[in-house]
């Protein structure tokens, strides 16, 4: 592992889900929520299962910057 956190979800789209439809949906998922595709898998009922991952960025405070008056 690289040693980043990641938040994860997961979409199911029914076998009615056009592929230009699910190209839309996960294109709008990643522009604008910043999601990558983790994995897809189809199923030979036609469903597909999408796990999404994004980074989980922290932000620490460097305790050197706090100035404490004498």
């Amino acid at each position: 592992m690289d040693g980043m956190e990641y938040e994860y979800r997961e979409l199911r789209l029914s076998r009615e889900t056009s592929r230009n439809a699910a190209l839309r949906l996960l294109t709008e998922y990643a522009e604008y929520g910043h999601w990558e595709l983790d994995r897809l898998r189809l199923y030979p009922d036609g469903t597909r299962h999408v796990k999404l991952r994004r980074r989980i960025i922290r932000q620490y405070r460097d305790d050197a910057s706090i100035v404490i008056p004498v």
